[in-house]
């Protein structure tokens, strides 16, 4: 749980500084940076941004980005689209650390969420990790 708004601007801040360390790149860091990105810099692209922010960063931690590890696209699309939808249904007022904490309660919390969504084979593919493929066992609800 997160206490104060310091704790996600840190992971913000080094998610893009790529100084996060990676012990910290937690399912919670990831929807935090994520989170911090869309208020606080609102003009990004996200879906088309996130992709190489996140490559970069887990290079830059020692990570490698392939079929089998590291940027997965359709769980980083998937995860944009699921994050929106929280920060659009606190408003601007709700502090981000409270968001997070909210998110990571809920459904969205567990780390294998999007199974609810995806087959596993289909989720874990090399074409899911390249590029978006939609849900194939039901829709999004965001």
């Amino acid at each position: 749980m997160f206490t104060r708004e310091e704790e996600i601007r840190r992971i913000g801040e080094g998610f893009l500084a790529r100084t996060l360390p990676k012990a910290e790149w937690s399912h919670a860091a990831h929807f935090a940076a994520t989170l911090w990105l869309m208020r606080h810099q609102p003009g990004r692209d996200l879906p088309r941004e996130m992709p190489g922010l996140i490559r970069a960063y887990n290079e830059a931690t020692g990570g490698v980005n392939s079929d089998t590890e590291g940027y997965h696209e359709t769980i980083t699309q998937a995860s944009l689209r699921a994050a929106r939808a929280e920060l659009a249904r606190h408003g601007a007022q709700v502090p981000l650390h409270q968001i997070v904490n909210v998110l990571m309660a809920s459904p969205l919390g567990r780390s294998g969420w999007l199974l609810d969504y995806w087959s596993k084979d289909l989720l874990m593919s090399a074409a899911a990790r390249r590029e978006w493929r939609a849900p194939d066992l039901k829709p999004l609800p965001f």
